[in-house]
């Protein structure tokens, strides 16, 4: 069996060396070379420009949540790569991010109602973003906020006994996605685990455990069950970065958070699908891309990309790594 190619992996960009050394190979933050990969990944010009393309929170109206260009995808991204609330740009970002909750807590972003509607931006909030917003918040260093607290509090008090439904702010009114009332959105359910796989407070919660759940039935019914449309099929299963949508490789990242899902079947049936797309030499290839990321080493379907394989890596290392001791 093939291990990780971490030599090659820390001959990368220095967001994928930083993450190598943290993620893989277990380095402190106060270790030199992690620093110094840090400080590189902050200073690179890529990284600059998509701060610097968040500097007008939130930016466009959002039309679809499935767009990879969408400002929330790009400050996801950025919490996973390590961004902290207390680096310059970032904090300016996150300030703005904050200063716009809803009455019921949730963040908003700005949308565009239906014609019915009168066709005009309102602020308000979906499950399909809500719970990306409180995850780059969590990732950052703000769980303890009394805002993030609040919006993590309403949102978890949405789910139901199959997990959380399609679900909106009231100034979106009665919009609905493409589905049964009563069924769980598989997409509201990766987002609220990602949040919580993050948290403290509710990292190993019952509601952390019936979005488990309500993901891995999916998966065990996946050629019956596609609620609001949404397949486990052969796109699905093309790997594809960052992590937007539902797909493959973000609800593995998403499940491996949980330790309590190390021993699962399906999640392990899930992992060996994915470790079967690995090359000779422990690499992985983007199957797919969003255009919108073209210019990144994920962007392309011709080699091996680096950032891609410490995705995978990290998931294969989380759910194959051996019980603490005690």
């Amino acid at each position: 069996m093939w291990n990780a190619p971490v030599d090659w992996l820390l001959q990368g960009e220095p967001w994928t060396e930083y993450r190598t050394r943290i993620d893989l190979l277990g380095q402190a933050e106060g270790d030199s070379a992690v620093r110094a990969a840090r400080e590189r990944m902050l200073a690179h010009p890529a990284i600059t420009a998509l701060l610097a393309g968040l500097a007008d929170w939130p930016g466009m109206v959002l039309a679809s949540h499935k767009s990879a260009s969408q400002p929330f995808h790009r400050l996801t991204f950025l919490a996973d790569l390590g961004q902290r609330a207390d680096d310059p740009a970032m904090a300016g970002i996150l300030a703005q991010v904050l200063q716009h909750p809803s009455p019921e807590g949730p963040f908003r972003l700005v949308f565009e109602t239906s014609r019915v509607q009168g066709g005009r931006p309102v602020w308000g909030w979906a499950l399909c973003d809500a719970p990306l917003l409180v995850y780059a918040l969590v990732q950052c260093g703000l769980e303890r906020t009394p805002q993030v607290e609040a919006a993590l509090a309403h949102l978890l008090g949405l789910v139901r006994a199959n997990g959380w439904p399609c679900a909106v702010s009231p100034e979106l009114g009665g919009f609905r996605g493409p589905g049964r009332k009563g069924d769980p959105c598989p997409y509201a359910n990766l987002a609220m685990l990602k949040a919580l796989s993050v948290s403290a407070a509710w990292h190993d919660s019952d509601a952390s455990r019936v979005g488990a759940e309500t993901l891995l039935s999916l998966w065990t019914d996946s050629r019956t069950l596609h609620p609001y449309m949404f397949y486990m099929g052969t796109d699905f299963r093309r790997l594809k970065a960052p992590l937007v949508w539902y797909d493959l490789l973000h609800v593995l990242d998403v499940l491996s958070r949980f330790r309590w899902l190390a021993h699962d079947a399906r999640l392990l049936d899930m992992l060996t699908l994915l470790k079967g797309k690995a090359d000779a030499h422990g690499r992985f290839t983007p199957e797919s891309v969003w255009t919108a990321w073209k210019d990144w080493d994920f962007g392309q379907k011709r080699a091996p990309s680096r950032w891609l394989t410490l995705l995978c890596w990290r998931i294969i290392q989380r759910v194959e790594a051996p019980e603490p001791a005690g």
